[in-house]
């Protein structure tokens, strides 16, 4: 269903006007960025708290992969080079031990 306020125009003004829309959402997008990143930077100045500051302790989910490393708790028995820390895709030979029957704890390291 057309608004009836753009039934009037032909399909290369209609173009034009999505272009110009295209193109004022894209300058309220910025505008929007621009504010918000100012608002954080006020509250972070008024609390006396770097931009280093701010970034570095963001949270867990923000510093990911950066974090230790979570060590090991599953072993190959045929490869102890092959660990896994239980988190993550399934190593191959996890998942073709356990397409085989194993159960997943018997990989445990002691």
């Amino acid at each position: 269903m057309l608004n009836k306020a753009l039934s009037g125009y032909n399909l290369s003004e209609l173009k034009g006007l999505q272009h110009d829309v295209e193109k004022a959402i894209k300058g309220r997008q910025q505008q929007d960025l621009q504010t918000a990143r100012d608002q954080i930077l006020a509250i972070a100045r008024d609390a006396g708290i770097s931009v280093d500051e701010l970034l570095a302790s963001s949270g867990k989910k923000a510093d990911k992969g950066s974090g230790q490393k979570v060590k090991p708790q599953y072993e190959n028995p045929a490869d102890s080079s092959q660990t896994w820390s239980g988190r993550g895709r399934q190593p191959k030979w996890v998942a073709e031990a356990l397409a085989g029957g194993k159960k997943l704890d018997q990989f445990r390291m002691k």
